[in-house]
């Protein structure tokens, strides 16, 4: 593709510029948004649940499972995208569908990819060998170049958000993917998750003779998070602070640092009749709604929301979240990329206070 060749009623720079373009070159004093005062924000936009698993079910009746990408996935495509199957410009979100006895078989690639569960069980996401039971509400993980199958031992369809770091991944040219065998990986249901074992329980670590796992630094040393669990977190960490909304974070247990070097998972829960301060924050990200009702103020668009609705929050848009019913969000971002490369910002709207109703 050929460099854009400006022009000029000056002969002589007419000249200029097309010695440039031959030489592709462009002037920056051409150059209009290159450097905009703010991050140039997607428009806030939201998938509607009812639809997603509508299409899903659809998508299961007559598309298969093959090696052109072992995956029956609907990709969130924004529509300021251009097409790209892209949810923000540095996060994929996706529902994936497996219908009863169905099986995904092994490969690996280098984004990293997470997947919150919405609906269904009897199915196991085998992680590097190691079987992880996937049910509603969890998380589950298959970090960059693990290798990571699905199998479905149930009657039932299971449905899950899929969340990628695949389009920064992409933008940095280093996507690797690799298909593995076409045999499925032998276990038997009830088999132990060795990274459960050894670090599902709440600050506890093994000690003996045991240095830090090799995941640790790169991704979590724990490859699920029980719903039970984050649920039980949320209702302690309310009650604690007798606050109307809270959030928590999953983290590597090892570390404290978040499951993936590119991604952060965190669980919003707000009370009915609650709403949580205006803030913006540098960075994309996407917002599942797990369970409940209400609505979100996203950069001055106002989104109803109910249970397996998803919508963008684009890069310092101004947002806050009002709960009708009580509500819990899966909030998929990118901070910890922000925070690495020194670009991190946030500001909260101080005229919010926490808990305030409305």
């Amino acid at each position: 593709m050929a460099t854009t060749r400006f022009d000029d009623e000056d002969p002589n720079l007419a000249a200029l510029y097309a010695d440039l373009a031959a030489a592709d070159l462009q002037p920056l004093w051409r150059q209009r948004g290159l450097l905009p005062r703010t991050p140039d924000r997607l428009t806030p936009h939201l998938w509607e649940g009812r639809t997603l698993r509508a299409l899903a079910e659809r998508s299961g009746g007559l598309v298969g499972i093959d090696r052109g990408g072992d995956r029956r996935v609907l990709a969130l495509s924004h529509p300021d995208l251009g097409g790209l199957p892209f949810a923000t410009h540095t996060l994929w979100g996706a529902v994936q569908y497996l219908a009863g006895g169905e099986s995904a078989p092994a490969h690996r690639h280098s984004p990293a990819a997470l997947r919150f569960v919405l609906a269904g069980s009897g199915v196991w996401t085998l992680v590097d060998g190691d079987p992880i039971a996937m049910g509603p509400g969890d998380l589950v993980l298959t970090p960059g170049h693990a290798w990571h199958e699905h199998q479905n031992r149930g009657e039932e369809p299971i449905i899950w958000f899929d969340g990628l770091d695949l389009p920064l991944v992409r933008g940095l040219n280093a996507v690797f993917f690799e298909e593995g065998p076409d045999e499925l990986t032998a276990f038997t249901p009830g088999d132990p998750c060795r990274s459960e074992d050894l670090y599902g329980a709440a600050g506890l670590l093994p000690a003996a003779d045991a240095p830090l796992p090799p995941a640790s630094g790169r991704h979590s040393a724990l490859l699920a998070y029980r719903w039970d669990n984050t649920d039980e977190t949320l209702r302690r960490l309310l009650a604690a602070t007798g606050a109307g909304h809270g959030l928590v974070r999953y983290t590597d247990p090892a570390t404290g640092a978040d499951v993936m070097p590119t991604m952060r998972a965190q669980v919003q829960r707000i009370l009915a009749g609650h709403r949580t301060p205006a803030t913006r924050t540098v960075g994309s990200a996407v917002c599942v709604v797990h369970r409940g009702s209400g609505s979100s103020s996203v950069g001055g668009h106002r989104l109803p929301w109910t249970a397996g609705d998803m919508f963008v929050i684009p890069s310092w848009a101004e947002t806050s979240h009002r709960a009708d019913t009580d509500a819990d969000l899966f909030v998929l971002s990118d901070e910890p990329v922000m925070e690495a490369l020194g670009l991190a910002r946030r500001q909260t709207a101080a005229s919010v206070a926490i808990g305030n109703r409305s």
